[in-house]
């Protein structure tokens, strides 16, 4: 196998790689931005181009304290109501250093349910308050195996007068051997009221 050397031995001065080398990474494929939104939904660019696609969101902020929830399509976008089996748990730890702890949260996980999927704990109305994360779908386009996710989001939570950090971890299947070729996200109540989600292809 013939070796690729940079003529200059510098990585910095490589513009561009040799066409039998794959760059790999990730691809922007579309992004939106919420403002007041009902729901975000993909439901375009999810195909057999990648095996995994990811949703990246930033900064997500609610009109009513509440959850960021996610759920499928397998017809472009005409309902969401895949049948899936999850697991999520939560690790968390206050501004006061009064509480921290690892646990499963049986609310929040679905067991053959059509119904969406949790994937943060409530996120506050305050000014300052939003949540982040990435979901990954894997290979969305099988129409042999079930369908794969997982997701870890962060966000700023006050559930009293302390103030949390809380990491949410959240892992499952869509139960279908049909294309998967939509993914919408919604609040548990109200609307998205800001935030920007991108959706990548990973190769």
């Amino acid at each position: 196998m013939a070796l690729n050397f940079a003529n200059n031995n510098s990585l910095s001065a490589i513009t561009s790689l040799p066409a039998s080398i794959s760059g790999g990474g990730m691809t922007l494929i579309s992004e939106q931005t919420a403002s007041s939104s009902a729901t975000i939904d993909f439901t375009s660019g999810i195909d057999s181009t990648y095996k995994e696609y990811q949703v990246h969101f930033t900064d997500v902020h609610p009109s009513s304290t509440s959850d960021l929830r996610f759920n499928l399509s397998i017809d472009g976008g005409s309902n969401y109501n895949v049948t899936k089996t999850t697991t999520l748990f939560t690790t968390f730890h206050d501004e006061g250093n009064a509480y921290a702890e690892v646990g499963y949260r049986t609310g929040k996980d679905e067991a053959q349910t059509t119904n969406d999927q949790k994937i943060t704990d409530d996120i506050n109305t305050d000014n300052n308050a939003s949540g982040n994360g990435i979901l990954h779908l894997f290979n969305p386009s099988s129409t042999t195996f079930v369908k794969h996710f997982l997701s870890n989001t962060q966000n700023y939570h006050i559930p009293n007068a302390n103030k949390f950090s809380m990491n949410t971890y959240c892992g499952g299947y869509a139960n279908t051997t049909s294309a998967v070729n939509a993914i919408r996200f919604n609040f548990g109540s109200g609307n998205i009221d800001s935030g920007t989600f991108k959706l990548y292809g990973i190769s």
